[in-house]
């Protein structure tokens, strides 16, 4: 990919290269602690963010089964769950954790075996707040369980609108990978973030280019070392959960199409009987707006798939609507 994208300019081969010596051999501070664990189901865990003597509505935040959960808590200064916190409200997070021994636990089977008993623990219906792939999840869980609420944020529904280039390169992505990934009974995070940078190689080359000019002192030094690590981590998916995603979701389109079902109960955003906000991104390159769900309160977003979480603007955009959506909901505050 590098000597594709820098075939032409020898410069900017060298100022890539050199941004990415930058960035590993970038010191790391001590991971922080991670919030406490609320409930636990299998190697998933629910961790608390809520305030000591907070009352209102659980808000539980279902994160991608692609990358680490911290994305919602990367930084001190950089953490939409604390600052929630902050503002009054009740926030949890879905640890996902290390894959469960079942390889054959698909996305269907995290979400009944998983997801939906974990929302039964609470002292009340929670509202959930999916992120991602666990948008597309915590949609199925609002029609499968009672919730207080549901927000989806950069998630993915109708998956024809990833776009036909798309789809093909990452079903050629997922035709070489398939036969190891079986015999492993797992989808590396290689394998995923390969296709990741397929979606965009000029980005991928030009951000490190960026960064080998970027102060090492600086916040934005700081923070894209933070935002690189999380990218780049991530535990491996169960094969049955890349194999759906793959082929079920993002080839034949199901969510999109109305043909997914869990337990015969048809998965369709006209099942939901809760209040629901769509937060979608017109610059995402990850989950195009094209993919969105199009719930009826739909907000469209002028970030990208990660800067809309943890971007410069992320406060005004997205951190801020979300809570006077959650502050809109009726039921107690």
């Amino acid at each position: 990919m590098l000597h594709t994208q820098t075939a032409a300019s020898p410069e900017r081969r060298t100022a890539a290269l050199a941004g990415l010596r930058a960035y590993q051999d970038a010191p790391r501070a001590t991971p922080r602690k991670p919030a406490p664990a609320r409930f636990r189901k299998g190697t998933a865990q629910v961790r608390d963010y809520a305030p000591r003597g907070s009352s209102g509505h659980p808000v539980l935040f279902v994160p991608s089964l692609i990358n680490p959960p911290h994305i919602l808590d990367l930084l001190p200064d950089r953490s939409l769950l604390r600052w929630l916190a902050a503002q009054g409200h009740r926030p949890f997070l879905l640890d996902w954790g290390t894959p469960s021994p079942d390889r054959a636990l698909d996305i269907d089977a995290h979400v009944e075996r998983i997801l939906l008993p974990l929302i039964a623990k609470f002292d009340r219906p929670p509202v959930l707040v999916g992120y991602c792939l666990g948008g597309t999840m915590a949609l199925a869980a609002a029609i499968r369980s009672r919730v207080a609420g549901l927000a989806l944020v950069a998630a993915p529904w109708r998956f024809a609108g990833l776009g036909s280039a798309a789809r093909s390169d990452i079903a050629q992505l997922w035709s070489a990978a398939r036969p190891v990934c079986e015999r492993m009974g797992l989808v590396p995070m290689e394998v995923l973030q390969s296709g990741f940078w397929r979606l965009d190689p000029a980005r991928t080359i030009a951000k490190y280019e960026t960064f080998a000019q970027t102060d090492p002192v600086s916040p934005a030094f700081r923070q894209f070392v933070a935002m690189e690590d999380w990218a780049n981590a991530g535990a491996p998916l169960p094969f049955a959960a890349g194999r759906q995603l793959f082929e079920d979701f993002v080839a034949q389109d199901r969510p999109g199409s109305g043909d997914w079902s869990l337990s015969g109960t048809p998965i369709t955003p006209d099942a939901l009987d809760c209040p629901s906000v769509d937060f979608v991104s017109r610059n995402d390159r990850i989950v195009p707006a094209a993919t969105a769900a199009n719930l009826a309160d739909r907000r469209d977003l002028g970030a990208g798939h990660v800067g809309m979480i943890v971007g410069s603007g992320a406060q005004t955009q997205l951190w801020e609507p979300l809570s006077d959506w959650l502050n809109s909901l009726p039921g107690p505050k």
